[in-house]
């Protein structure tokens, strides 16, 4: 019997929002329960929910006279996702209540279809009867933007006129960048490549030359994909490479390097550096680097190592050293928006506190005149601005280079969907020669 969708999207995101399991984890569990036919399905439905999560919630509230509890939360689910089918996507209603209704059977649970039904009918009802829709004005913040209190809260503090525009951007479908291997081919040669294969380009990053394409597709229709000649890559990160500009003969460490996308490109960029090694201190994460440098035929000594002690360090100095330090990820929620379920509001000190140990940690193995990135996929100033600007006050080694026109900025703080590029943070440190 073939799996129901509606039942997996109801499963998956049960796990991910009640019990704190991150889709990235979940969702390829139940993909490989199903026809590859039905993946996008699964996916939009499961991606859909999370994104409008407080909105959907706030419409079950409405409908149903006592909230489910225990093991009947996953119908809650299926609600949810029953509700996100009529409300934004294009499946005929009858066929998106049906399905719904009939994956409480997937469930184990065919009574509990009755409830389900009844609350996706009384759903269409409500929509027919447009009066009986609140205005905008009457919900809460979180119902309105669909995010957290805490996270709309800080947000607005730091970015008192473009608050609403990042919670926006927020809600959108990230588009699809790639990164040409320039050992392989040029920027000109591969979009001819595209063309051939009929793929459209948006956008041509003019910093990194990153190629953002009018639609996704799948990977192994990009032209010699499984040759190493383009990797996926948003056109925020391919920045990193770019700024740290490594020489020839450097000696290079990149940190908290999984998946390995920046340590890949810094090796396409600049084949005739000494050596590349890339720690990170998750051994699971790390096979996606290895992965990455077999493909695209890169070589980089790959250490499973704590970013925050010198337990793994043999005592050589490197000249450049890329920082992509752990943070709140609150720049690519439209790529993940289980992030805005899984963070939590007090998980932002903990993580400042990692940074500022991480940081003054690596700029020790960093040599005089060398140069660290320190990155971020954070719009959060704590993490960021703040947070370079507390290491360059508390150390008199400390120059710090401009990226933007604005000398005195520090850093380039990028926010979600400008250049129609995740949020991301970068920030250039050269150490002084005392």
């Amino acid at each position: 019997m073939a799996a129901n969708i509606r039942a997996l999207a109801a499963k998956c995101t049960y796990s991910v929002v009640d019990q704190g399991r991150s889709l990235g984890d979940e969702l390829p569990k139940h993909i490989a329960k199903i026809d590859v036919k039905d993946k996008g399905l699964l996916q939009e439905i499961c991606y859909g929910v999370l994104r409008y999560l407080p909105e959907l919630e706030n419409e079950v509230q409405q409908l149903i006279a006592k909230p489910l509890k225990g093991k009947q939360r996953v119908f809650h689910f299926l609600m949810l996702t029953g509700i996100y089918q009529l409300k934004y996507m294009r499946i005929p209603d009858h066929a998106a209540v049906s399905e719904t209704v009939e994956a409480a059977s997937a469930l184990k649970n065919r009574h509990l279809g009755g409830l389900v039904n009844g609350v996706l009918r009384n759903y269409q009802r409500k929509v027919k009867n447009t009066e009986s829709n609140e205005s905008s004005d009457l919900v809460s913040d979180p119902v309105k933007f669909n995010h957290p209190g805490w996270f709309i809260k800080k947000i607005k503090a730091a970015y008192p006129i473009q608050w609403q525009q990042v919670l926006d951007a927020n809600q959108e479908k990230p588009p699809m960048w790639v990164r040409v291997n320039q050992q392989h081919n040029t920027i000109d040669g591969y979009l001819t490549l595209l063309e051939q294969e009929s793929i459209d380009v948006e956008y041509i990053d003019p910093k990194s030359q990153a190629i953002k394409l009018v639609k996704a597709v799948d990977v192994n229709k990009l032209p010699g994909f499984a040759q190493g000649h383009v990797s996926v890559q948003d056109g925020a990160a391919q920045q990193a490479a770019i700024l740290i500009d490594c020489k020839p003969n450097d000696v290079v460490l990149d940190c908290c390097a999984a998946p390995g996308g920046k340590t890949c490109h810094i090796l396409e960029l600049s084949p005739q550096i000494e050596s590349m090694t890339a720690i990170d201190v998750d051994e699971n994460r790390l096979v996606r680097v290895n992965e990455n440098l077999e493909r695209l035929g890169l070589k980089a000594n790959v250490i499973t190592a704590d970013a925050a002690s010198q337990e793994w360090w043999n005592g050589t100095l490197f000249d450049k050293i890329l920082l992509d330090a752990p943070c709140s990820g609150t720049g690519v929620i439209r790529r993940h928006p289980d992030i805005k379920w899984l963070r939590k509001a007090n998980d932002i000190e903990k993580l400042t506190e990692l940074q500022q140990q991480i940081l003054k940690n690596i700029w020790s193995l960093l040599k005089p005149g060398g140069t660290l990135l320190y990155a971020t996929c954070s719009i959060l100033p704590e993490e960021n601005t703040t947070q370079v600007q507390h290491f360059i006050d508390n150390n008199n080694d400390v120059e710090h280079v401009a990226i933007t026109k604005n000398e005195a900025e520090i850093g380039w703080q990028i926010l979600p969907n400008e250049h129609s590029m995740d949020g991301f943070y970068y920030a250039k440190l050269v150490k002084k020669e005392l």
